[in-house]
């Protein structure tokens, strides 16, 4: 019988054993993008393995809860997974209601702070999209043709010394070739989807905390009635 002692038994060791692979996904990835360079900044780095290390104790304390039907240890899994879809369910909501005006903000606010702190991202940026500048003007216009400050950016810090083919290349005291534009035309799109894709994909997930603290709840229900008539 579905929702019995052994079913929900074996549902909350699936579903852990489900979090730890993807706990480990998260911390290969992390480790393969840093190490082929795919991506270059530690905080980012950083984030994803804090996230795949913390789902893995979070998954490693619901696992033994089930085996060994340790009602402590089931009890703050369930409210840390409680919280964990609290926060997820959330977050997922906020980015799949983000509209264009918020997204450029988003993004404004995003290039703006990388070019001070983090200017190595703004470059890895434009080598990507080949592109100059960010292409949103004090009033969060949208212009395509690079300003001086885009290109005195490029230059200063040699975006595209390596790449003579880009359609933003060019050397010192030189003017600009026709084609080269600003990068929100490229991203913007893709800043879209990738919210999308996180909303959707982060909504799915929280729906199986929620389903992983019912099953929990009914497995400590199932225990507490089992030392009752030992």
């Amino acid at each position: 019988m579905c929702g019995g002692f052994t079913c929900s038994k074996n549902t909350l060791v699936g579903l852990n054993v489900i979090y730890i692979l993807v706990s480990f996904l998260m911390i290969g990835v992390a480790v393969h993008g840093k190490v082929s360079g795919i991506v270059t900044s530690l905080p980012i780095v950083g984030g994803i393995t804090a996230c795949g290390v913390f789902l893995l104790m979070i998954s490693v304390i619901g696992l033994i809860g089930a085996v060994r039907h340790h009602q402590v240890l089931l009890f703050f899994y369930m409210v840390v997974l409680f919280l964990i879809f609290l926060i997820q369910f959330s977050c997922s909501c906020a980015a799949l209601a983000i509209n264009e005006g918020d997204e450029i903000k988003l993004i404004k606010s995003a290039w703006k702070t990388a070019e001070t702190k983090s200017p190595s991202l703004v470059i890895q940026a434009e080598q990507t999209f080949d592109c100059c500048g960010l292409g949103l003007d004090k009033d969060n216009k949208v212009y395509v043709t690079p300003t001086l400050a885009d290109r005195n950016f490029t230059e200063t810090n040699n975006v595209f010394k390596n790449y003579p083919d880009a359609d933003c290349y060019h050397a010192a005291n030189t003017t600009m070739k026709k084609d080269c534009e600003t990068c929100y035309s490229h991203i913007s799109d893709k800043v879209d989807s990738g919210f999308n894709a996180a909303g959707g994909l982060g909504l799915f997930f929280s729906f199986t905390e929620l389903f992983g603290v019912i099953c929990t709840h009914k497995y400590r229900l199932y225990i507490r009635d089992m030392g009752e008539f030992a």
